[in-house]
């Protein structure tokens, strides 16, 4: 490693301010350190991680020729690298100029060198060229309002099917293949399409985790009561900042932690690429060019999904981007793109026959809350759907209103007049309503007519609560009000429950929440860098530092400082002079260890210092190399 520093940092000396700056700007990772030298800049540019970094933004032609740079053990040529691969050199300088402008390769004479690439694998045996452009055309008018919609909608049938059936997930936070399989049966989608939805719920915070279950959270339910442009909204914000990448090849679970940010670049690449003006003809040729763009990122399969995913939350549309992408895009006002393109609730619904209530589209949270009163959500697919019963009107009745106001609050979020069988259900099980009361005594059973509790005391159905008389209207039981009142309804009986003041007990089942996980990490697709200003003036102090001084033969201090890291022997005043010999082109005379307990005298005019080695001219005419590593001494030619 410390070679192919010296020699990058040789090679970036021989560019001016300008060519420094490019190197810069395509790697604004270094030049967020303290970048005080060349062979700093050189150090900080072999970094493995930076390395891989500058090779993710590299396409399929310039990393086909950096595979046979390294591949050739960096003493290849232009012509050995346009042999291999079956290019012109046109080709060649195209991707080789990739190379250079993000110091990954350079040249060394004719030579072509390399550094510790951690991408360059084998090569094909041919330069892969690039795809066709995609064909572009005028962007349409289309509306994404159906595909977002079926998105929302989905989410909060989503949370309707963990709120009501057990949705496991691991210890650790994910969601098992088999589990998610399950679940996307039950609610007749792809699988693909409920793991979106689930990493949206999540990162969203919709969803949570508690005791291994999937349970909405807080928020969720507040997501729910929100208009459907909000719900949209909230949806978008969280695709921007899901990191996992689409595998559509492979069944992996879901909500794992995933460490890096491929989904992030993958979903910002590939959203980039598209335009509120132009729409793309064909999106499958927008593949195959992000595909050879940027393969490090991209693939056909996990690429051509993420664009899928944009179109279900309607950021495109006939591929163009609509006004929610251009807001996702440029950090605009999501909210106010979403609202404007998501058509109002849905304020009515369709009360059938059968004691169904049908809604098209999504349920304002006023419907909802209306129709969860006095129904119970059936079927929650293309059209919702609610279902009336004894149990779901009781509960309506248990809250104070009478079976007038109940009917005048349906009656408000109908279509059209009410179903005869709806107000008959309504008044009927009113009729029945509030005929027993209990109380808990453990709990007692009191009603006006005194035959309905002999009939009560003698069925063999309510044995378990070893029902007493304690008065004519009134039994005692030996189970809790609860228990006694589940008891009754299972016996086909409408009993209310009463507190000891004679005052109706609102019944409420206690709904499962789980906690939020909180966002896995803020939005990351802008960092804070060095402008292009900065940049240049970096690029300017770096070169100019390392400048000799004109007409005055001074040495070179980066050269001198390469040579006291390559030798611990010479003092200060003796690198001093080499280095001054090299810059000036001047003769000094080195004592050179070249064997155990042997050293040589030469006068020399070193005339290139490269990896650690000094070419140099001797005296009697000769080109010879030293490495630096063995200089003992140096000293004037006496």
């Amino acid at each position: 490693m410390p070679r192919r520093i010296n020699a990058l940092a040789t090679w970036l000396l021989q560019l001016g301010p300008d060519e420094v700056a490019t190197v810069l700007t395509h790697r604004r990772d270094v030049a967020d350190r303290f970048i005080r030298t060349v062979k700093d800049l050189a150090t900080q540019l072999t970094d493995p991680d930076s390395v891989r970094a500058a090779e993710d933004t590299l396409d399929q032609g310039a990393l086909d020729v950096l595979a046979v740079v390294v591949a050739q053990g960096n003493a290849g040529t232009i012509d050995t690298v346009c042999t291999e691969l079956h290019c012109t050199v046109d080709d060649f300088e195209r991707a080789f100029g990739q190379l250079k402008d993000r110091a990954l390769a350079w040249p060394d004479g004719p030579r072509l060198v390399a550094v510790n690439s951690v991408r360059a694998s084998g090569t094909h045996g041919r330069l892969t060229a690039r795809p066709r452009p995609p064909r572009r055309r005028k962007a349409l008018e289309i509306s994404p309002v159906v595909p977002a919609m079926s998105t929302v909608d989905g989410v909060a049938r989503l949370l309707a099917h963990c709120e009501q059936d057990v949705f496991d997930a691991r210890g650790t936070g994910g969601v098992a293949t088999l589990e998610i399989r399950r679940a996307a049966k039950a609610l007749r989608v792809a699988d693909g399409v409920l793991r979106l939805w689930l990493e949206l719920a999540a990162e969203a915070q919709l969803l949570g985790v508690d005791r291994s279950r999937l349970l909405p959270t807080a928020r969720g339910d507040a997501w729910l009561g929100s208009q459907p442009g909000a719900r949209l909204a909230a949806l978008a914000r969280a695709w921007r900042r899901m990191d996992w990448r689409p595998e559509p090849d492979q069944a992996r679970a879901a909500l794992r932690d995933y460490p890096g940010a491929a989904g992030l670049a993958l979903r910002r690449g590939a959203l980039e690429r598209f335009s509120a003006e132009e729409a793309f003809a064909d999106l499958g040729e927008l593949v195959d060019d992000l595909v050879w763009e940027r393969p490090a990122v991209h693939d056909p399969r996990a690429t051509a999904a993420v664009i899928g995913e944009m179109e279900s939350l309607g950021l495109v549309a006939g591929g163009a981007l609509t006004r929610l992408g251009v807001a996702v895009l440029r950090d605009g006002d999501v909210e106010a793109a979403a609202t404007e393109l998501m058509p109002a609730a849905t304020e009515k619904a369709a009360f059938q026959t059968d004691m169904t209530a049908v809604v098209n589209g999504l349920p304002s949270p006023e419907l909802s809350a209306t129709l969860n009163l006095v129904a119970d959500l059936e079927d929650n697919d293309a059209a919702r759907v609610w279902r009336m019963s004894a149990g779901s009107v009781r509960r309506a009745l248990d809250t104070g209103l009478s079976a007038d106001a109940v009917l005048a609050e349906l009656a408000a979020v109908s279509e059209a007049p009410l179903p005869q069988a709806v107000e008959y259900q309504v008044r009927d099980v009113a009729r029945r309503h509030g005929h027993l009361t209990v109380t808990d005594v453990k709990s007692c059973v009191r009603a006006a007519d005194s035959v309905l509790l002999q009939e009560i005391s003698k069925s063999k159905r309510l044995a378990s609560l070893k029902l007493r008389f304690l008065a004519p209207t009134v039994l005692a039981s030996d189970r809790p009000m609860a228990e006694t009142l589940e008891a009754l309804r299972r016996a086909g009986y409408a009993p209310t429950a009463v507190d000891g003041g004679d005052q109706s007990i609102v019944e409420r089942i206690e709904r499962l929440r789980a906690p939020a996980r909180g966002e896995r990490r803020p939005d990351r697709w802008w960092r804070t860098e060095l402008d292009d200003l900065e940049l240049a003036q970096l690029a300017i102090r770096l070169v100019e530092q390392e400048r000799p001084s004109v007409g005055r033969g001074t040495p070179r201090a980066g050269a001198a400082r390469m040579l006291r890291d390559q030798n611990v022997f010479l003092r200060d005043e003796e690198v001093v002079l080499l280095a001054s010999a090299l810059v000036d082109g001047s003769s000094v005379e080195i004592r050179y260890a070249s064997g155990p307990r042997r050293t040589e005298t030469h006068v020399v005019v070193p005339t290139q210092h490269l990896e650690g080695v000094l070419s140099a001219e001797c005296a009697d005419g000769t080109s010879k190399e030293f490495a630096i590593g063995h200089v003992r001494e140096v000293a004037l030619p006496r």
